[in-house]
């Protein structure tokens, strides 16, 4: 490999959310990858930073050539570049599209269990959450589409967030699947708004379909978060793009993400996006690798050392997404004994509701060596959890 993943950085006092724990304690919940940035985008904002001058940003033409050049090149879409607007991230958008599109007291559908800040900026802005379950079957999950379309019938449903690929299931929709959705919101009024913040992170052969990719209805009705912040880790950049075809729907979200202020990158945001796009795909497509022998390591791991368990069969992003529901009623008090117990610190899985309540999320996105401390905590925590 011409990158190196097995680098262990110690990110203690660094101010980190994910590493702001006890000394000793080992964090594997947020989405948020232990490797080092490409040394391509460190060193755009190497150069950005040695101007010496960090002042008001504007959104230059570059940043919409890359934005387009990515998806056009990756996953075969084509985005006119007066579609596309800048925003702080994906959550800033989706809060922001809520409050633009629908109105308070309106349904919101969520395919549960989901990405738990969703709940937060729906029931937050005065709307309700509509919960349309996914069906799971021997570490599966699919769409219940008869509940879909009930929950989307209601008179004051008015949106749907897809999150596509989904996290923390890990499917990647099909594009038959997503085609019926778009329908079947077509069909009842209802807008789509898509976060494809994992779309980069699909296990080496998998290919993810855009929303707004699978026919001309799917594309005037949806609203999509697009950013290169979760594949090339750079979140603290804060920057995500909003891509919408339908002029009047655009109109709306870039007068929300004004209003709410969240539409003027800082510093590094263009720089760091740009980048990525531009020059770091080699490093994408060995942190793809990398991730995968993660996954299969520790799959393998749970099989055999703790066989209770069943890792759901994940497509995409590196969060597994583990069946505790034979060893625990509640996900929250397994967690917390791991933790106690252990020092490690994963997800609980009622945070996203669904049938999440009986699974724990865990963090693969790291050095092997350090998977294989997190994976003896987890084991040791589990197994003291079912002797008490």
């Amino acid at each position: 490999m011409k990158y190196d993943f097995g680098e262990l950085i110690n990110r203690r006092g660094t101010n980190s959310l994910k590493w702001d724990v006890a000394e000793g304690e080992l964090p594997m919940w947020v989405a948020d990858m232990d490797f080092k940035t490409a040394p391509e985008i460190l060193s755009a904002l190497e150069c950005k930073l040695k101007t010496g001058i960090l002042g008001y940003q504007i959104v230059p033409e570059s940043w919409y050539k890359a934005f387009a050049g990515w998806w056009k090149r990756r996953h075969a879409l084509d985005i006119k570049e007066e579609w596309l607007c800048f925003c702080t991230g994906v959550v800033p958008a989706v809060t922001s599209a809520v409050k633009r599109i629908t109105n308070a007291g309106d349904n919101v559908v969520l395919q549960t269990p989901v990405y738990d800040i969703f709940f937060h900026s729906v029931e937050n802005t005065g709307r309700h959450v509509l919960e349309n379950p996914l069906l799971y079957s021997d570490g599966e999950y699919s769409v219940d589409f008869y509940d879909l379309e009930e929950k989307l019938a209601d008179p004051l449903t008015t949106m749907m967030i897809l999150c596509n690929p989904h996290n923390p299931a890990g499917r990647v929709w099909t594009e038959e699947e997503l085609a019926r959705i778009g329908s079947l919101c077509k069909k009842h009024g209802v807008t789509v708004l898509s976060d494809e913040i994992h779309c980069d992170l699909t296990r080496p052969g998998i290919d993810y379909v855009p929303f707004a990719r699978v026919n001309a209805d799917c594309a005037d009705i949806s609203v999509t978060c697009l950013s290169a912040t979760k594949a090339f880790n750079i979140a603290g950049l804060q920057s995500a793009g909003v891509m919408i075809s339908n002029r009047a729907l655009r109109e709306k979200i870039v007068r929300g993400l004004n209003s709410d202020e969240v539409a003027e990158p800082n510093a590094f945001a263009i720089e760091g996006a740009v980048c990525a796009f531009e020059k770091g795909e080699s490093w994408l497509e060995e942190l793809r690798e990398y991730i995968a022998a993660n996954e299969d390591t520790a799959v393998s791991f749970i099989n055999e050392k703790l066989p209770q368990i069943i890792p759901v069969k994940a497509q995409a992003t590196y969060l597994l997404w583990l069946d505790c529901s034979a060893v625990c009623l509640s996900a929250e008090k397994l967690c917390a004994h791991i933790r106690q117990t252990t020092g490690l610190y994963v997800t609980a899985g009622n945070l996203y509701r669904g049938n999440g309540k009986t699974f724990v999320r865990l963090n693969l996105a790291c050095p092997r060596e350090r998977l294989s401390d997190g994976l003896a905590r987890f084991e040791k925590g589990v197994k003291t959890y079912m002797e008490k």
